[in-house]
Formats: structure tokens, C-alpha cells, sequence
């Protein structure tokens, strides 16, 4: 089948993350793939070799939009997170969706959440009363983690990826000096409160913590909370010694979460990465001006059956109180550990969510 995926980058990438690896996890089934998306420059660093079966479109091109009009129209249409494609691409999809006999979607796939409302929304229609699709269907998919939920991406080769890792050889790879002893942290953040805080505990704590920042927002607030020039490579403070990264593939990513002994992640893509990851992780969810980002954080802890210790440090991480956050001692970790095999078990249980949406395509009554 011919699927397009439409994305509309608001900030950070995350959206631009998830739309890619359901690419390519399209083509890896041999489907057809064309990502539309308004900036791409992302994956310039995200996925630099792209991937044979997915097509990237600059949906800000009219030549492209144009050329795309008068060519073979999708089978599914997936509106990635309301993204409003552009009317010329709905209408060409429009008549092909009246025809008898079709076979595809008008997927709205919606954004990650553990709230109680997904369950509820998942699979359900709705009508499309004007513009170029006037009388089609759109159907919402919902990503979640119970199983009256689309479930989470996840590539079938994934368990046997992080099996067959070598973390020396990798650390060796990137250049970082790791040492026997030291606890290493990834940090993908954006600009985090307690942040010098935390950093200040490490620092003087009786742990060497060998601290890797991704490039960009976590890169700046890290130079920020220990006042460092914009263009200094590493860093160190007492017990605490920075590493700062350059921009990283998805592949090497997923690599740094698999390297380190504790995760900080941010947003949607990351989290879910690091769920599969099996490892301690911190999740800093994207803030909104009501907090109601506050409720959908509280509703991911019991999704996970967080312990008390992970459910005080994300809310001291996520600044829902006036407390700093706690840097978790050895047995913490353990503890971390353990809830975060858990998770990554009960959502192994569940299929995959492009499994589970391309089953809820097929089975959609054909007109």
C-alpha cells in the first residue's frame, strides 16, 4: 500500500521523530512511505544515509504539492498530530478514497498519553464536513500503553539490536573517556529548573557521574547552570565531569540510552526510546501554560507503577513543587532499574503500534 505521512515540525523535532521511524518502519514491510513534512532540515543529522522505500517531501514546495496532485494518490493518509495537510494532497486523496472497492484511512495519529480520555478516543471516527475531504472519515490512533491503545512504535529487531550492543566499543566511538566506576548519564532535556541543582549534588556527591548532554536546549542549559563558554567541549566540577555530544542519529540515540546507567529524556520519541531501553530514566514532559502537562505526568507514573522515590524525583524534575530533585544513590537505581523493566516488559506483551494500525487499516469496511 502507499502511505503519506504528513508533519508539521512545531519545535524540537520530537514530531519529526516519530513521523520518521514510522517511515521507516513502513518500508522495513515493505510498504511505500512519502514523508511530507515543512522542515526537514532535522534529518540532515537524524537520518543522514535516509532510508530506501521512504520518500521525503518538502511540503512547502508547490512544484512538489503540485506534482504530487497528478500522481498516484496514498491508501492511507496519516495527519500526523492535526497537521492540516495541504487541500491540494486531501482533494487527490478524496477521489481516490470514492472509489469502490478502496481499502485505505484518513489516520489521525495523535499524540502519546497515558490519560483516560485515549482509551476512550482511540479508533473513533469523525466526519469531515468541509473542505476538500467533505464526507470522508477520519479515524484517530491513538499511541498509548494499555492494551485498548494503539500501543508504541517499535521495530520487530529492536530486542536483539540492545542485545547484541557494545557499549566500550561505542563509547569508544564517540570519543568519550569512560572509566571503570563511573556512572554515566545521558541528559536530553530542555531547560529544567532544578537543572544546577542536580548538577551541584554530582558534583559534590562521593560518585564520579560522567554526565553526556546532547546537543542544542540540554547543551545550553548545562553551559547556562555552570557558566560555561558556549564552545567549551567538556567540562568538570568536583565529582562531575561533562561531555557535551554533537548531534546524534536515531540509531546512535538509541545507543546512548542503551550506554548509560541513567536516562534523562524529554518530550515523546525520547521517552518511549528509553522505555524500550529497559534502564533507569527521567522524563521531563513538554510544559504547558495550564499544567496540564502536571496531569499527564501523573497518569504516566501510574501507567508505569512507578516507585515512590521515581514519582518524587519527577515531580521535583518537572518543577511541580518547590523542591530540588534528589540524585538517586546506587540502590535508587536498582529500584529504577526494576520498575523500568517492568515497564518495558507489559509493553513488549502488546504489539507494536504500526502492527496494530496497519490490522486496524485492513479491517476497515471498504465502500
Amino acid at each position: 500500500m502507499r502511505w503519506d505521512i504528513f508533519c508539521r515540525v512545531i519545535d524540537n523535532h520530537g514530531d519529526l521523530g516519530v513521523c520518521w521511524r514510522l517511515a521507516r518502519q513502513l518500508a522495513a514491510r515493505g510498504e511505500s512511505a512519502r514523508l511530507w513534512v515543512d522542515d526537514g532540515r532535522a534529518l540532515a543529522w537524524m537520518a543522514p544515509g535516509g532510508c530506501p522505500g521512504v520518500a521525503v517531501v518538502d511540503w512547502s514546495d508547490a512544484e512538489a504539492v503540485e506534482a504530487a496532485a497528478q500522481a498516484a494518490p496514498p491508501d492511507v493518509l496519516v495527519e500526523a498530530f492535526g497537521c492540516e495537510p495541504a487541500p491540494a494532497l486531501i482533494a487527490r486523496y478524496a477521489e481516490h478514497a470514492r472509489t469502490p472497492g478502496f481499502r485505505g484511512a484518513w489516520i489521525n495519529l495523535e499524540y502519546l498519553s497515558a490519560e483516560p480520555y485515549v482509551e476512550r478516543l482511540h479508533t473513533l471516527p469523525s466526519s469531515v464536513f468541509r473542505g476538500p475531504g467533505e464526507g470522508l472519515t477520519k479515524r484517530f490512533f491513538y499511541p498509548g500503553f494499555s492494551p485498548r491503545t494503539g500501543g508504541l512504535l517499535r521495530e520487530p529487531e529492536l530486542a536483539a539490536r540492545q542485545a547484541g550492543f557494545d557499549r566500550a566499543s561505542w563509547l569508544a566511538a564517540q570519543g568519550i573517556g569512560w572509566q571503570p566506576g563511573e556512572r554515566l548519564v545521558s541528559l536530553f532535556c530542555y531547560e529544567p529548573a532544578r537543572l544546577a541543582a542536580l548538577l551541584g549534588q554530582w558534583a559534590a556527591g562521593e560518585a564520579p557521574v560522567r554526565l553526556l548532554v546532547t546537543a542544542g536546549r540540554a547543551a545550553q542549559a548545562v553551559r547556562t547552570a555552570l557558566a560555561l563558554a558556549a564552545d567549551a567541549p567538556a567540562a568538570t566540577a568536583g565529582r562531575l565531569s561533562v561531555h557535551f555530544l554533537p548531534l546524534l542519529t536515531q540509531d546512535d540515540f538509541d545507543a546512548l540510552l542503551w550506554s548509560c546507567d541513567l536516562n534523562f529524556v524529554r518530550g515523546e520519541d525520547s521517552l518511549v526510546r528509553a522505555l524500550w531501553a529497559g534502564l533507569p530514566f527521567a522524563w521531563q514532559i513538554y510544559p504547558q501554560d495550564d499544567d496540564a502537562h502536571h496531569v499527564k505526568l501523573e497518569a504516566f507514573l501510574d501507567a508505569i507503577e512507578a516507585p515512590p522515590s521515581l514519582r518524587a524525583f519527577h515531580r521535583a524534575w518537572n518543577d511541580t513543587h518547590d523542591a530540588d530533585p534528589s540524585a538517586p544513590d546506587a540502590a535508587t537505581l536498582d529500584d529504577w532499574a526494576r520498575a523500568a523493566q517492568r515497564a518495558r516488559d507489559a509493553q513488549r506483551a502488546q504489539d507494536d503500534l504500526l502492527t496494530q494500525l496497519m490490522r486496524f487499516v485492513d479491517a476497515l469496511p471498504r465502500p
